[in-house]
Protein backbone atom coordinates (compact mmCIF):
# COMPACT_ATOMS: atom_id res chain seq x y z
CA UNK A 1 0.00 0.00 0.00
CA UNK A 2 1.49 3.35 -0.66
CA UNK A 3 1.48 6.41 1.77
CA UNK A 4 -0.29 9.71 1.11
CA UNK A 5 0.65 12.43 3.34
CA UNK A 6 -2.81 14.77 4.16
CA UNK A 7 -2.23 18.28 5.71
CA UNK A 8 -5.04 19.66 7.01
CA UNK A 9 -4.66 23.73 6.21
CA UNK A 10 -7.83 24.71 8.10
CA UNK A 11 -9.97 24.03 10.70
CA UNK A 12 -12.85 22.90 8.77
CA UNK A 13 -10.66 20.85 6.29
CA UNK A 14 -12.08 16.82 6.41
CA UNK A 15 -9.66 14.41 6.35
CA UNK A 16 -10.50 11.83 3.01
CA UNK A 17 -11.18 8.44 3.42
CA UNK A 18 -12.34 5.38 1.30
CA UNK A 19 -16.27 4.47 1.65
CA UNK A 20 -16.21 0.79 1.26
CA UNK A 21 -12.91 -1.41 0.69
CA UNK A 22 -13.38 -1.83 -2.85
CA UNK A 23 -13.68 1.81 -3.44
CA UNK A 24 -11.04 3.83 -5.73
CA UNK A 25 -11.46 6.90 -5.36
CA UNK A 26 -11.94 8.92 -1.89
CA UNK A 27 -14.23 11.82 -1.09
CA UNK A 28 -12.98 15.70 -1.16
CA UNK A 29 -15.35 17.98 0.95
CA UNK A 30 -16.01 21.50 0.36
CA UNK A 31 -14.88 23.97 3.82
CA UNK A 32 -16.88 26.84 2.17
CA UNK A 33 -20.78 26.88 1.48
CA UNK A 34 -21.21 28.48 -1.48
CA UNK A 35 -23.85 28.41 -3.99
CA UNK A 36 -23.19 28.06 -8.28
CA UNK A 37 -25.63 29.16 -10.98
CA UNK A 38 -26.76 27.29 -13.87
CA UNK A 39 -23.68 27.66 -16.24
CA UNK A 40 -21.52 28.94 -13.56
CA UNK A 41 -18.18 27.83 -12.96
CA UNK A 42 -16.10 28.16 -9.36
CA UNK A 43 -13.41 26.53 -7.48
CA UNK A 44 -14.37 25.25 -4.05
CA UNK A 45 -11.83 24.85 -1.42
CA UNK A 46 -11.00 21.30 0.25
CA UNK A 47 -8.47 22.66 2.74
CA UNK A 48 -6.20 19.93 2.15
CA UNK A 49 -2.43 19.67 0.34
CA UNK A 50 -1.09 16.33 -0.12
CA UNK A 51 2.62 14.92 -0.28
CA UNK A 52 2.43 12.64 -3.47
CA UNK A 53 5.57 10.18 -4.33
CA UNK A 54 7.07 11.13 -7.62
CA UNK A 55 5.82 8.75 -10.12
CA UNK A 56 2.31 9.23 -8.91
CA UNK A 57 -0.10 11.52 -9.32
CA UNK A 58 -4.05 12.45 -7.80
CA UNK A 59 -6.82 12.76 -10.51
CA UNK A 60 -10.15 14.84 -9.20
CA UNK A 61 -13.30 13.21 -10.91
CA UNK A 62 -16.96 14.29 -10.37
CA UNK A 63 -18.98 12.40 -7.76
CA UNK A 64 -21.41 10.56 -10.05
CA UNK A 65 -24.33 11.31 -7.89
CA UNK A 66 -24.33 14.99 -8.13
CA UNK A 67 -23.46 14.53 -11.95
CA UNK A 68 -27.01 12.66 -12.07
CA UNK A 69 -28.95 14.40 -9.97
CA UNK A 70 -27.95 17.32 -10.11
CA UNK A 71 -26.00 18.18 -13.04
CA UNK A 72 -22.61 19.38 -11.21
CA UNK A 73 -18.95 18.23 -12.66
CA UNK A 74 -15.78 19.15 -12.32
CA UNK A 75 -15.06 20.85 -15.19
CA UNK A 76 -11.28 19.87 -15.99
CA UNK A 77 -12.48 16.03 -15.41
CA UNK A 78 -9.68 14.09 -14.54
CA UNK A 79 -8.32 17.63 -12.49
CA UNK A 80 -4.42 16.87 -12.51
CA UNK A 81 -3.06 16.98 -8.68
CA UNK A 82 1.02 16.64 -9.42
CA UNK A 83 3.41 14.99 -7.50
CA UNK A 84 5.68 18.27 -7.08
CA UNK A 85 2.25 20.61 -5.34
CA UNK A 86 2.13 21.38 -2.37
CA UNK A 87 -0.64 23.98 -2.77
CA UNK A 88 -4.63 23.49 -1.28
CA UNK A 89 -6.33 21.04 -3.25
CA UNK A 90 -9.25 22.93 -5.20
CA UNK A 91 -11.61 21.54 -7.28
CA UNK A 92 -13.49 23.23 -10.07
CA UNK A 93 -16.65 22.37 -10.50
CA UNK A 94 -19.35 23.85 -13.24
CA UNK A 95 -23.30 23.21 -13.25
CA UNK A 96 -25.12 21.73 -16.13
CA UNK A 97 -28.30 21.88 -14.92
CA UNK A 98 -30.89 24.88 -14.80
CA UNK A 99 -30.97 25.31 -10.89
CA UNK A 100 -28.74 27.11 -8.37
CA UNK A 101 -26.86 24.44 -6.81
CA UNK A 102 -25.64 25.01 -3.22
CA UNK A 103 -22.79 23.62 -1.77
CA UNK A 104 -22.68 23.37 2.16
CA UNK A 105 -19.54 23.01 4.49
CA UNK A 106 -18.64 19.65 4.74
CA UNK A 107 -20.32 18.51 1.17
CA UNK A 108 -18.59 15.45 -0.72
CA UNK A 109 -17.63 17.27 -3.89
CA UNK A 110 -15.34 15.30 -5.91
CA UNK A 111 -13.52 12.02 -5.76
CA UNK A 112 -9.80 11.24 -5.96
CA UNK A 113 -8.12 8.61 -7.13
CA UNK A 114 -4.31 8.37 -6.75
CA UNK A 115 -2.60 7.11 -10.13
CA UNK A 116 0.61 5.83 -10.77
CA UNK A 117 2.19 7.63 -13.76
CA UNK A 118 5.04 7.63 -16.26
CA UNK A 119 7.16 10.35 -17.85
CA UNK A 120 8.32 9.50 -21.39
CA UNK A 121 10.98 10.18 -22.92
CA UNK A 122 9.86 12.52 -25.91
CA UNK A 123 11.95 11.93 -29.20
CA UNK A 124 11.43 14.48 -32.28
CA UNK A 125 10.56 12.55 -35.51
CA UNK A 126 9.93 13.13 -38.84
CA UNK A 127 7.72 9.98 -39.58
CA UNK A 128 5.83 7.47 -37.77
CA UNK A 129 4.46 4.06 -37.95
CA UNK A 130 1.59 3.37 -40.38
CA UNK A 131 -1.71 2.01 -38.97
CA UNK A 132 -4.77 0.65 -40.73
CA UNK A 133 -6.50 3.82 -38.94
CA UNK A 134 -4.08 6.65 -39.90
CA UNK A 135 -4.97 9.62 -38.71
CA UNK A 136 -8.64 9.21 -38.75
CA UNK A 137 -9.94 11.30 -35.68
CA UNK A 138 -13.22 11.87 -34.08
CA UNK A 139 -15.47 8.93 -34.19
CA UNK A 140 -13.97 7.47 -36.94
CA UNK A 141 -14.32 3.98 -35.57
CA UNK A 142 -18.07 4.62 -35.41
CA UNK A 143 -20.45 6.28 -33.59
CA UNK A 144 -22.89 4.32 -30.98
CA UNK A 145 -26.56 5.50 -30.18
Amino acid sequence: MIELKVKQLDKDSILPKYQSDGASGFDLHSIEDIEIAPSEVVAVKTGLAFEIQKGFEIQVRPRSGLAIKNGISVLNTPGTIDSDYRGEVMVILVNFSKNTFCIKKGDRIAQAVLSQVFQANLVPSNSLNETNRGSSGFGSTGVSH
